[in-house]
């Protein structure tokens, strides 16, 4: 999905708060969202909220955004609380945090402007450090070779903000991708076995999805283990719109110097 304006989103609120806010004054998101709809009623309300959350240089949801840098103009607000920002003061405010920095913090944190729900998920996705870090390279593999999955099948992107570990109401989903005929695709990713407990993990996402980004559109979801077990077969027999799929890991080697 390309931008729908001639500016892209970072810029437009840049415009709201150069319009509607000065320094110190603190404000939430539905003056944005309202002004928003207002002059741009194109851009998804759900689009508007990530933007303030990755436009905020202290926010740890930033992690997710390696696209936002110095450079790109994400650099706006502060985050101050729950759901409250004030503009960003490069002279008395802590520097920006990007995700080349954020990588490396000890824990993960769930924003609290975006979350209905607790840090609970964050945590168990955590799990050992070896199964997040694998979790991440098959995610990023997936990410760029959708189409394994199933033909036509792509990243969703929409204004800068793209499905990989993209934000649904404090959690996240793994990918976001769109398929060939449009529709919204949750893809849930386990590098172990994947259990009956990860449906009701993808139903709540793609709830949130339905209610907040489809617009009308289909929603899907597809469970992508190593292993799926004869209980999680058994839980997506009776859901509508739910697939299953499992992944091999296969290395090759090749010499490349040969002593005679």
């Amino acid at each position: 999905m390309g931008a729908k304006y001639d500016k892209p989103t970072q810029a437009l609120m840049r415009d709201f708060a150069s319009k509607h806010l000065s320094a110190g004054q603190v404000f939430g998101k539905e003056p944005a969202v309202r002004w928003f709809a207002e002059n741009y009623p194109k851009i998804n309300p759900t689009t508007v909220k990530i933007h303030m959350e990755a436009m905020s240089v202290n926010s740890r949801n930033r992690m997710h955004y390696p696209n936002i840098k110095p450079t790109s103009g994400h650099d706006l607000f502060l985050k101050i609380g729950k759901g409250q920002y004030r503009l960003w003061d490069p002279t008395t405010d802590p520097a920006p945090v990007y995700a080349t920095t954020l990588a490396q913090a000890p824990s993960v944190e769930v924003s609290e402007d975006l979350s209905d729900g607790d840090a609970t998920e964050a945590e168990e996705r955590r799990g050992s450090e070896t199964e997040f870090a694998l979790e991440a390279h098959l995610r990023d593999y997936l990410a760029r070779n959708l189409g394994l999955l199933e033909p036509g099948l792509h990243l969703y992107e929409e204004e800068g903000i793209t499905g990989i570990e993209f934000p649904v109401g404090g959690r996240f989903i793994d990918i976001l991708a769109v398929d060939r005929d449009g529709s919204l695709v949750a893809v849930e990713l386990k590098v172990s076995r994947g259990y009956d407990r990860t449906v009701g993990q993808l139903l709540r996402y793609m709830g949130w999805l339905e209610n907040n980004l489809a617009n009308g559109k289909q929603i899907r979801g597809i469970i992508v283990a190593s292993q799926i077990t004869d209980d999680l077969r058994l839980a997506c027999s009776r859901i509508v719109g739910v697939t299953l799929a499992e992944y091999e890991l296969s290395m090759k080697l090749k010499p490349v110097m040969v002593r005679a």
